[in-house]
């Protein structure tokens, strides 16, 4: 292999972060190239992000067409064919990456097909589709992530899956056991819960969606239950076995129980095993991550990581920000990432969406919290579209009014916290909130109304009454 290749900056993965890098680099005049081991779009467009959240759509229109009756309209016998879901869903994501490789090409960024290796801080080697040895002046490393394997019940991607495998059933199974009940874990159980699935949520902690918070945990249990998705916490799954039929799933306890099939989601691993980072000189923190600073450069000068890699958060608009970043300090601009508003988003049935600090993390962090929450049933939007499930919530500083988070579950959950998540990065407060006209009728009144309520005059709610 002798075929050698000299960029300004190279970009390891094509995923949100790293496909952002390469098109901020070649924004700022810099020659790109972006290297992919597998497919465009990393495991967000393929694997992750979108072909899940095609799938919820398909659910969700299956619940409106099911409760039809309820805004007069009447339909004939229901049905839905799951391998069609499953189809459309592959053909959503086939779109967007092919939509994705043009972009990449229009903005003039090589793409190279392979797997990458370092060989030395400014070289690295290319094995796949393309082989070639491409040196750079900058490297940025956006290798993401993939799910955990647990060595006591290993996946066997028929029966014991892993978030990725599960995209890739075409029968929705009669029982579905989950193993672990974070966002991943829950998402999926929402989406087959909807569509007839009797599912169970194996957690070992006391409840489940424990980094939300525990307003979040306790509506979401109530309300998964409500559903018919049955949740075991303080449970630890010792053996899982493939019998042929279904899934035998043993406890530490000793008690057993079966499942058609079994989705193991207690985690993601950090892919950096085949880069070689010793040969760049970068060397690992203890949980295996590329330690970072603000500027997203690692120990190394000219090398830079970001997104699942960093350790920072497994969320791909982070990891796109962070891209955005380190591609302006690898072309000699100076930008820091900020931390303080990212709103992530767990897209169960109702939507959960958080931003900034939770009650907890405030009072840690040594805020006097002060928390306004207004419920959907009190707004007139959501009676009219039959979407009373949720509420707003705003957190504050007692003493200077600042908002510090905000929690949102109900419909459209993650469109509504952006407005959150742009009055925290700016500082802004209470009264920011409340002067601002907001349109009637929608949702997003529940806002305006959670920030009266924390600064002690609510309008479209009781005055002293606990929500």
């Amino acid at each position: 292999m002798t075929d050698k290749k000299h960029v300004d900056i190279a970009v390891i993965g094509s995923g949100p972060g790293g496909y952002t890098a390469a098109i901020r680099a070649a924004q700022l005049g810099k020659s790109v190239a972006l290297i992919e081991k597998e497919r465009l779009g990393g495991t967000c467009l393929n694997v992750g992000c979108i072909p899940s959240k095609a799938l919820l759509a398909s659910a969700a229109v299956l619940h409106q067409v099911q409760r039809a009756a309820d805004f007069g309209i009447s339909t004939g016998a229901i049905s839905f064919q799951y391998e069609k879901m499953k189809a459309r869903k592959d053909a959503v994501v086939t779109k967007i990456r092919s939509g994705l490789e043009g972009l990449l090409k229009s903005n003039k960024i090589t793409i190279f097909h392979g797997t990458a290796k370092f060989e030395s801080p400014r070289e690295l080697k290319v094995m796949g589709q393309d082989n070639l040895f491409i040196t750079a002046d900058q490297i940025i490393i956006a290798t993401g992530s993939s799910p955990l394997d647990i060595k006591a019940f290993p996946c066997d991607h028929k029966r014991i899956l892993n978030s990725t495998s599960m995209l890739e059933i075409t029968e929705v199974p009669k029982t579905l056991a989950i193993v672990g009940g974070g966002y991943i874990g829950c998402e999926f159980a929402s989406l087959f819960a909807e569509l007839g699935a009797k599912v169970t949520i194996l957690e070992a902690l006391p409840s489940i969606l424990t980094p939300q918070g525990k307003d979040v945990s306790q509506f979401m249990t109530k309300t998964f239950k409500a559903k018919g998705i049955e949740i075991k916490p303080n449970v630890f799954v010792k053996s899982i076995e493939n019998q042929g039929s279904h899934t035998h799933i043993v406890f530490a306890d000793g008690s057993t129980m079966d499942a058609e099939l079994c989705l193991v989601s207690v985690g993601r691993n950090i892919d950096t095993e085949s880069l070689h980072l010793e040969k760049a000189g970068i060397s690992l923190a203890e949980k295996g991550y590329i330690e970072t600073n603000l500027r997203m450069e690692t120990g190394v000068k000219g090398i830079y990581a970001i997104g699942d890699i960093t350790g920072k958060w497994m969320l791909a608009h982070v990891a796109s920000h962070q891209g955005m970043v380190a591609a302006a300090n690898a072309t000699g601009l100076s930008e820091e990432m900020h931390y303080e508003a990212v709103p992530a988003v767990v897209f169960t049935s109702p939507e959960i969406a958080t931003v900034g600090h939770s009650v907890e993390s405030a009072e840690k962090s040594g805020f006097v919290p002060v928390i306004g929450t207004f419920p959907f049933a009190a707004l007139g939007k959501a009676h009219a579209a039959a979407d009373t499930e949720g509420f707003s919530q705003i957190i504050s500083d007692k003493k200077t009014g600042q908002i510090l988070g905000a929690l949102c579950i109900g419909h459209d959950a993650s469109n509504l916290i952006g407005e959150m998540a742009l009055a925290i990065q700016n500082e802004l407060t209470l009264e920011s909130v409340i002067q601002t006209i907001h349109a009637h009728p929608t949702i997003a009144e529940s806002w305006l109304e959670a920030a009266f309520i924390a600064a002690d005059r609510p309008i479209n709610f009781p005055p002293k009454k606990k929500l």
